[in-house]
């Protein structure tokens, strides 16, 4: 009978509940279209199903892609020496904690980690979250207090924003990468609030750095505490791939540092690092620390051995600027815009919303493996393929992705696009626009910020 009562649950009409007067919760549900109008016309490129990963290439639908759309940026989610450090964990601990730290989940390894990211970031203390979206989530919503104002960076990835929300401080956004908008938006409040600027160090979405030098400036002239994101920074940029601080040498002027290790390190999980005694209250104060359970030991020993690769041969970062260079000069010298990225996060603009799903389909037709962003992920009209390229790319893989972008661009009409030619400068929120419909039509929900 209780599997009957289960069965006629989920087979009820979405509206049921509407018609008679109450909401439904899931009639959104029901009307969402966006997808499945991408999906009619061929061209999603969301959930593509990797069936086997082979250094730079994946294997779906049985044929063999070129990856450019992966954070791996140091290509250590293959390297032998990490997958047998994840394995050996394995093998000691089991295939999970089954519990928070707090209570049975805390290993060695945990802590071992912790130990050594607080030694290479020179910070007093680290943290380490489930994921990178609880390390930001957590700290947010557990350091911030109503009337306290958290400055936020409109381009700061969407777990920023989210643990904005989280918390009870009012979230003050200011014009992407400008000292001066920090200013104007700090000088409006009041001198006795709890104030925190957060940026990430690294946009994960237009690939450019943050202004560290200049908006740590105006954040000291107004008592501002300092939270810097490193998630597409670690292993990229600093002497010895510590992240956006180091690469500025401020460490001593930003209070803390949050990191993933989905990127550089080739696995998952996130970690904050800052004085011990912020990061002891977060140890018992963080709900998304405390009630969560902890890092999978094949996880911990895998970023661990990841971390001290890093740490004892930082020339892992020459090969991956020397791709850097080569992809920014070859998109260009192609006539492709790629904005104001300085890292290996290259985005290339098509314009259309409808062209760049197009054009992401027509590269996974000719081997490679890149996905689009659109409205309202980008701005209307200025809709991107988002790729990312790695220190293991050969140059053979490099030249064919330069080849087939050249190829399609030319092909699909790509520079004569409005976003190539300068015209009609469009609003993201027109929907008056003739060509909004067609945007409507391919649009999916990337929600408001990036997701990578």
């Amino acid at each position: 009978m209780e599997e009957q009562m289960v069965e006629n649950t989920s087979t009820q009409a979405p509206t049921q509940a509407s018609s008679a007067g109450r909401k439904d919760i899931f009639e959104k549900c029901a009307s969402y279209e966006e997808a499945n109008r991408v999906r009619q016309l061929g061209v999603y490129p969301y959930f593509r199903s990797i069936e086997e990963t082979r250094g730079n290439e994946v294997v779906c639908d049985g044929k063999t892609k070129v990856m450019i759309g992966s954070n791996n940026y140091l290509g250590l989610a293959q390297d032998p020496r990490v997958i047998e450090a994840a394995c050996e964990a394995a093998r000691k601990y089991g295939s999970g904690c089954t519990g928070s730290r707090f209570l049975n989940g805390n290993i060695r390894l945990h802590e071992q980690l912790e130990e050594e990211l607080a030694n290479f970031l020179q910070k007093e203390a680290v943290l380490l979250f489930s994921t990178g979206f609880f390390a930001n989530q957590g700290a947010l919503a557990t350091l911030l207090e109503e009337g306290d104002a958290i400055l936020c960076d409109r381009e700061n990835h969407a777990s920023i924003l989210d643990g904005c929300r989280q918390s009870a401080a009012k979230t003050i956004p200011f014009a992407h990468n400008s000292a001066d908008a920090l200013r104007r938006r700090l000088a409006r409040l009041p001198e006795t609030a709890g104030k925190l600027l957060i940026v990430d160090g690294v946009f994960s979405m237009s690939g450019d750095i943050v202004d560290l030098p200049a908006m740590t400036k105006v954040a000291k002239e107004y008592g501002c505490r300092i939270y810097v994101d490193e998630a597409h920074a670690l292993g990229v940029l600093g002497p010895k791939g510590e992240g956006t601080v180091h690469h500025f040498g401020m460490n001593q002027d930003v209070d803390l540092v949050m990191g993933t290790f989905s990127k550089s390190l080739g696995s998952m999980g996130g970690f904050v690092a800052g004085p011990e005694y912020v990061i002891d209250y977060l140890r018992h104060k963080a709900r998304c620390f405390m009630f969560t359970a902890s890092l999978a030991p094949a996880v911990a020993g895998g970023v661990l051995k990841a971390l001290q690769i890093l740490r004892s041969e930082p020339e892992l970062m020459e090969p991956l600027w020397k791709n850097t260079r080569k992809m920014h000069e070859g998109f260009k010298s192609l006539g492709f815009k790629i904005g104001t990225t300085q890292t290996p996060i290259v985005p290339i603009l098509i314009g259309s919303e409808v062209k760049a799903f197009m054009f992401a389909q027509k590269l996974y037709e000719e081997g490679i493996f890149a996905t689009p962003a659109v409205f309202p992920a980008v701005r209307y009209g200025e809709a991107i393929i988002r790729t990312s390229y790695m220190a293991t790319h050969t140059e053979q893989e490099l030249d064919y992705v330069l080849e087939t972008f050249g190829r399609l661009g030319r092909e699909m009409g790509i520079f004569d696009d409005e976003a190539y030619t300068g015209g009609t400068k469009r609003n993201g929120y027109d929907f008056s626009s003739p060509k909004q419909q067609d945007a409507e039509a391919v649009r999916s929900a990337t929600g408001e910020n990036s997701s990578n």
